[in-house]
């Protein structure tokens, strides 16, 4: 019997479409959300929004509020964002070894590789 991750503990949502680029935009430092929806290209405000709050939940992201008018708030991966990079720096570096692979095995199954429909984002 499997007796890792409950359900209820699993961080399913560093599997998201949005989690793992905003860490990725994250890593250089903190951002304003406005500075996140560029390099987010098709992301609509509302769900980055959910995406980050989910992530503030979760203890990934720090935001910080600025005094002013309008207030400027930043967000920051924290110390257990900052943790993902590496593991998610071994996925990357697995995925672009072993792409011939996954693209002959998707054919062989019928099934043609999905054509990104924007180029990834650029590591820092």
């Amino acid at each position: 019997m499997f007796t890792g991750c409950s359900h209820d503990t699993s961080p399913f949502r560093i599997g998201g479409k949005w989690t793992p680029k905003i860490i990725r935009c994250l890593e250089g430092g903190p951002r304003r959300f406005s500075e996140l929806e560029v390099p987010l290209r098709g992301i609509t405000p509302k769900v980055l929004t959910e995406t980050l709050r989910s992530m503030e939940r979760d203890g990934l992201v720090t935001r910080t509020v600025h005094g002013g008018i309008p207030p400027r708030v930043d967000y920051e991966l924290s110390a257990l964002g900052r943790t993902l990079l590496a593991p998610m720096a071994a996925c990357c570096a697995w995925a672009a070894a072993h792409l011939p692979e996954l693209r002959d095995a998707r054919e062989a199954h019928g099934s043609p590789a999905p054509t990104p429909a924007e180029p990834p984002l650029a590591h820092s």
